[in-house]
């Protein structure tokens, strides 16, 4: 077999080339080279010059990528693609390629999976800390050449360790996921996942969450972000080390949960359903001259609240509806303030109780069948969903319009009214982006 053994630089963020390094490899020696510093078009960050050496004054005249494209093609032609980590380097050439209209395809190994599979039991794999642990020198870390010299002595320890052929076979198989699989994720833990409905979570080296997702089959929807090629699924995956995961038994739980969780960890690649709003309240008051009143104001300043929004423009909105319905007083609703007489814009129902021209208890006797109104439109309501398992039903609970929770019970238990589901409630936070997945799936 022939081998080449590849490291690029790059402009961080961009994931533009700054420089490339390949040596031909036939398994035994070094036959063909190619290393050039590429000018990458764009400005080179300054953490990255910090991290490599590499700065603009030192591309402006290299050669862009489409000028040395001939020369990766030619190097690289009827070899295997080989790089510690080579999710990344494969990727970022393949999109150079792309960005020029080439279809660059060739077979790879990873040196991170193979040193796992080969040599167990180091605490780190990335390539400095594991050439440190073998003795290997690297002279110029961080850069292309320096990296891909070290890679290729690393790649001929690997070929010699016992069952090394087997190994570089079943990695090369186009069943196998080892080259599809982030370098750091062990092939256990993908092997583990179920192809159950759930939400899963990409976590880094250090146990952080950097990623919450949900899926009808979990196992499925993580591979499918390994074959992304996307600059946000590439830097994710580059950095995955663990997944984990919990069962939800519909893909409308799994969507709540997901919500849920992200809400609470503000996962780095998570972009969306991260605000927290505010919520608002309708409530009612009677005031020193006995009239009753409907007010709003947020949740947490509404005393008793009637009901709750997730934004005050529907709040109000449904204020001002009661208001018309019930011929109320947009003053006394509070859809008005510091006026002495009601003069809404388009609520022109109310019979005068701001003008003292009609009585408070015939005023009061209209706000009560309001509140009626409230109170019976939200009343308890149970959306039954498919268990985990198939012994068992899963509920979502929603309460005088409030989302409070889902849960799981065994078929074999009996519940006689919704009071009984509350014991079997996985507690969970009311939200705009919640009431928007209910009112869709509904």
């Amino acid at each position: 077999m022939m081998y080449s053994i590849i490291d690029v630089e790059t402009t961080g963020k961009s994931n533009q080339i700054t420089e490339i390094s390949i040596f031909k490899f036939d398994g035994k020696e070094i036959i063909d080279e190619f290393t050039s510093l590429v000018n990458p078009q764009t400005l080179i960050p300054d953490y990255i010059t910090a991290l490599t050496g590499i700065d603009n004054g030192m591309v402006t005249n290299a050669p862009t990528f489409s000028e040395i494209a001939n020369d990766i093609l030619s190097i690289t032609e009827g070899t295997i693609f080989v790089a510690h980590n080579v999710s990344f380097d494969y990727n970022i050439i393949r999109n150079e390629f792309k960005a020029i209209d080439i279809d660059f395809r060739r077979k790879k190994l990873c040196t991170i999976r193979l040193s796992r599979k080969l040599l167990p039991g180091h605490k780190s794999y990335s390539l400095g800390k594991l050439c440190t642990a073998l003795n290997i020198n690297i002279t110029a870390r961080h850069r292309a050449k320096g990296d891909a010299e070290a890679t290729v002595i690393l790649f001929k320890i690997l070929l010699n360790q016992e069952n090394a052929e087997t190994i570089f076979n079943d990695f090369l198989k186009k069943s196998s996921k080892e080259a599809t699989l982030p370098s750091h994720l062990p092939t256990s833990v993908f092997n583990n996942l179920p192809n159950t409905a759930g939400i899963y979570y990409f976590k880094n080296k250090k146990g952080k969450i950097i990623y919450v997702g949900k899926a009808k089959d979990i196992k499925k929807r993580v591979l499918s972000h390994f074959y992304s090629k996307t600059k946000k699924s590439l830097d994710m995956c580059r950095e995955t080390s663990d997944i984990d995961f919990e069962l939800s038994g519909s893909e409308f739980i799994a969507l709540l949960m997901e919500d849920a969780a992200i809400k609470q960890h503000f996962p780095e690649y998570n972009q969306q359903a991260k605000r927290k709003p505010k919520n608002y309240a309708i409530f009612s008051f009677e005031d020193r001259k006995g009239i009753l009143h409907l007010a709003f104001n947020t949740l947490k300043s509404s005393p008793n609240p009637l009901k709750v929004f997730h934004d005050i423009i529907t709040c109000r909105a449904y204020l001002e509806s009661l208001c018309t319905q019930f011929n109320l007083c947009p003053k006394y609703c509070h859809l008005q303030e510091g006026v002495a007489f009601c003069s809404h814009y388009t609520i022109k129902s109310c019979k005068g109780i701001c003008k003292d021209l009609e009585q408070e208890y015939r005023y009061n006797n209209r706000v009560i069948k309001a509140i009626e109104h409230i109170n019976n439109s939200t009343e308890t309501q149970v959306i039954k969903e498919q268990g985990r398992t198939i012994n068992e039903d899963a509920f979502v609970l929603i309460k005088n319009g409030t989302y409070l929770g889902y849960g799981f019970i065994d078929k074999m238990e009996q519940i006689s009214n919704n009071e009984a589901l509350e014991g079997f409630l996985i507690p969970q936070k009311d939200n705009l982006d919640i009431q928007a997945i209910i009112r869709k799936h509904l």
